[in-house]
């Protein structure tokens, strides 16, 4: 039972962490406990409200002394002279993609909508109780009697929570909160340019694919740039390292469209990861993409720890 209950209870903890790598050591710390405290479990009336209660409690545990974690354009504004990136923040500050095979116990539509990454961004900024009670009562369709029952609180203090977190997010200003465009069929042929703009690193056929205001970000790296004259200065300024790289495609975060990009590593015809592409689309043109550099989010998608170069990738997309 308990095992049947970890993709959901990763996607809980995911929007409550913000961070794939965090949520699953929650997920994994959180079934020691309840295998230690079985015969609790067993004899309650609700086992699944007592893991939810348990998985929780790990979470804000973790949560009590954590800094909010961000996307870069929720910290700082764009670069106005475009350099080589230095600046960085440890992992702990950022939020981070999942791969989109965790499991919720909702219709599929709510669920994509709930696990986007302005969504996870927004979330941060309440506090983790508040987090937790919004995610349950209004992302999972708890009602209040369950929700209060899972985190020890009575039902009028979760529907005062519920409404100090949905003023909260109502009054948000984050700039990731303006990407939130679902993708269509007809922007799949510019997914399929860009993936062979990137591939040829044709910097004018992939400035052409953004719209008048697109953007780039990079996490770690503080770093992010906006407008065409940046971008294009950022494109021929990462030329070196980036011409050669192939893209496969992957799912993430709500079935956003997301590529991973292996890059040459000086051994002829091997190629090494690179950095998670999420590309956010308004309108038919590209709003923004965030660039993942983190080789360890290779491993969490279960993406091969190298390529050869020289096969055949048409016929995996």
């Amino acid at each position: 039972m308990i095992e049947e209950l970890r993709p959901e209870l990763t996607g809980y903890c995911y929007r409550m962490m913000g961070s794939i790598f965090e949520a699953e050591d929650a997920v994994q710390e959180a079934m020691v406990r309840v295998w230690q405290n079985w015969d609790q479990v067993r004899e309650h009336s609700s086992r699944r409200a007592w893991v939810y209660r348990i998985v929780t409690n790990v979470c804000l545990d973790k949560l009590r002394n954590a800094k909010r974690r961000a996307l870069p354009m929720d910290i700082s504004g764009p670069v106005t002279s475009v350099t080589e990136p230095r600046e960085q923040l440890p992992r702990a500050s950022w939020i981070w993609p999942t791969p989109d095979t965790i499991g919720d116990p909702l219709d599929i539509v709510v669920r994509r909508e709930t696990i986007r990454l302005s969504f996870i961004a927004i979330l941060q900024i309440l506090p983790p109780r508040q987090r937790a009670v919004l995610i349950l009562h209004d992302v999972f369709r708890w009602s209040a009697s369950e929700t209060a029952n899972v985190l020890g609180m009575t039902t009028a203090a979760v529907n005062s929570a519920l409404q100090r977190a949905r003023k909260t997010i109502a009054q948000s200003n984050l700039q990731s909160n303006e990407w939130q465009v679902g993708v269509s069929e007809k922007d799949q042929q510019l997914l399929t340019r860009y993936v062979e703009a990137f591939e040829k690193y044709d910097i004018n056929a992939l400035l052409a694919l953004f719209n008048e205001n697109g953007s780039l970000s990079m996490p770690p790296f503080t770093m992010w740039v906006r407008g065409n004259s940046n971008l294009s200065e950022f494109y021929h300024l990462t030329r070196s390292h980036c011409l050669g790289s192939r893209l496969l495609p992957i799912r993430a975060n709500g079935n956003s469209p997301a590529y991973a990009q292996y890059v040459p590593n000086g051994r002829e015809g091997l190629l090494t990861p690179w950095a998670i592409h999420i590309l956010e689309i308004s309108h038919g043109k590209i709003a923004h993409i965030h660039h993942f550099i983190d080789s360890d989010l290779f491993v969490r998608f279960g993406l091969p720890t190298d390529l050869d170069a020289n096969k055949n990738f048409a016929t995996n997309r």
